[in-house]
């Protein structure tokens, strides 16, 4: 939100579990976002290169600041209020706090998992499994985007993903569609696909927001700088964060102004694209922040580079224990959409600490 010049970020934290969180709730010492309970709110305010950062307690914040400046009371509504989005609408998080997308990539070349689905056999056999193993969506991919990948024609990315597509859609299994190119997401919609998981925010093919409103379903948009090709050489900001925040509200408005309902859209910070270690790390101590974007947000950290920068782990595959731990931290800071290679092993996390963290 910016206010004469001034922008202003909310970022809660002080993650405290539900057994303990009934008398602070209570006594307005803390806020619930969606199922997290947070303690403290950090106030940001960014004018031109300035950047400012104040920490309050919840009800010092709500007492003291918010009641002696009103204009950021849109801020704390869109962060406070339970976010109405199409997973609300469904059988998932009726039963479910959070939902696992899981990967399954029909390319030559992805960073993890290249050539393991190229064959419609397998890619139905390792589908199969992911649901399985708890996954609630399949998330296809047919053009790799790991840094430095070539693009690939929307062509050769339809004869990629339109057979496992269909094949999995008269399985009756939820399928997202993973790709930049509208011609791509008409004819995996035209087949079944329930969402579209953008990396480019529909920056890349102009048509793209019309077939997104045209079929009326959600749109996962993400940030990441430049293309696949460039995007390591275009992680320049002056405050990450608050960059990739901008990002992701520009392209909010963006689908709004173009007929999409903002329950229909997902963000997701995009871990790995485009930002070095220091400002993924940057990021994921910083997700909070983002739940003032009013939409439901998605993280991709599974067996990501960051992980092998801490542990020393060169084999994408052998990221296990990284990517549970990563996706637990996500969860104490409210992220319930999670992007994922291993489906078992992180349904059994996820389940044990949504167990330990309930009344």
């Amino acid at each position: 939100m910016s206010i004469n010049d001034t922008k202003y970020y909310l970022r809660p934290f002080g993650f405290i579990p539900h057994s303990k969180s009934s008398s602070l709730l209570r006594k307005n010492l803390a806020i619930k976002i969606n199922e997290t309970v947070f303690t403290s709110i950090e106030l940001i305010k960014k004018k031109k290169a300035r950047i400012i950062r104040e920490s309050y307690t919840v009800i010092d914040f709500f007492e003291k600041v918010l009641k002696s400046n009103k204009r950021l009371e849109t801020l704390v509504t869109n962060l406070v209020t339970k976010k109405q989005n199409f997973l609300n609408d469904n059988k998932f998080f009726k039963k479910k706090k959070s939902l696992i997308f899981s990967i399954l990539n029909v390319t030559p070349d992805s960073f993890s998992d290249g050539g393991d689905n190229l064959k419609l056999k397998d890619s139905i056999s390792s589908s199969k499994k992911m649901i399985d193993d708890g996954a609630d969506f399949i998330d296809v991919g047919g053009e790799s985007t790991r840094p430095g990948a070539d693009e690939v024609h929307p062509s050769d990315e339809v004869l990629r993903v339109l057979p496992i597509i269909q094949k999995l859609n008269g399985k009756n299994i939820k399928l997202s569609l993973d790709t930049r190119n509208s011609s791509t997401m008409e004819l995996g919609l035209l087949s079944g696909v329930n969402i579209i998981n953008d990396v480019s925010a529909l920056k890349n093919d102009s048509k793209s927001i019309e077939i997104v409103k045209k079929y009326d379903v959600p749109i996962i948009l993400m940030h990441m700088p430049g293309t696949p090709k460039t995007m390591m050489k275009k992680n320049k900001y002056k405050d990450v964060v608050l960059d990739v925040y901008d990002f992701l509200e520009e392209r909010i408005n963006y689908c709004e102004s173009n007929g999409i309902k903002r329950k229909n859209i997902i963000v997701d910070p995009g871990i790995g694209f485009g930002k070095n270690f220091d400002q993924n790390i940057e990021i994921l101590n910083n997700l909070s922040i983002f739940h003032a974007l009013n939409c439901s947000l998605m993280l991709g950290i599974s067996r990501k580079r960051f992980i092998s920068s801490i542990s020393k782990e060169d084999d994408p595959k052998m990221r296990l224990g990284g990517t549970i731990s990563a996706t637990i931290f996500a969860m104490m800071q409210g992220i319930r959409i999670h992007r994922v290679h291993d489906v078992k092993h992180v349904n059994q996390a996820i389940k044990v600490f949504e167990k330990l963290n309930s009344k």
